[in-house]
């Protein structure tokens, strides 16, 4: 039953007991465990700030990309136009060079078949005047095989050349 009605000498000694100890783990413990507290806690919001600060700089290069992408896309768009309108500049220059080349040949090969047909004109002519001159000698020594006959071609030339 003394534990339930402590005496007055248990009480004192029991708060003595209580006070140094409290005087012990102040001096001696919650002064390291409070800084190491304060320290966690300095450490937690500097990693915060830290955390923060890298969300901010990551938005801003998120950004950035963000513009040198579309940077480059238009850069690609125009290095595209210009590399179409090249493509049809020389397309075109080229269809021309083609064209002239396509006509020169076709005016080469006009005065080509217009010289050779002079030329199968010329051969044509001569080779009708030779069968003529065969041809008028044969009837001619045909025809002036009799003295008679001779004699009156000579007069029928002599009258066409009087007469001219």
């Amino acid at each position: 039953m003394e534990l339930l009605n402590p005496g007055i000498g248990l009480i004192f000694w029991q708060t003595a007991t209580f006070l140094v100890l409290v005087f012990i783990l102040g001096k001696f413990a919650w002064k390291p465990i409070l800084k190491a507290v304060q320290d966690r806690e300095k450490s937690i919001e500097s990693a915060i700030r830290q955390a923060e600060e890298a969300r901010k700089e990551m938005a801003s290069v998120k950004a950035d990309n963000d513009r040198l992408l579309a940077e480059a896309r238009s850069q690609g768009e125009v290095i595209l136009q210009e590399a179409r309108k090249n493509a049809e500049a020389y397309l075109a220059k080229e269809k021309a060079k083609a064209e002239e080349t396509a006509h020169r040949m076709i005016e080469d090969a006009n005065k080509k078949l217009e010289a050779d047909r002079l030329a199968l004109r010329a051969e044509m002519k001569n080779m009708v005047a030779e069968l003529s001159v065969d041809i008028a000698e044969k009837l001619l020594r045909q025809q002036l095989a009799d003295k008679s006959a001779q004699q009156k071609l000579a007069s029928t030339l002599l009258d066409d050349i009087k007469l001219n």
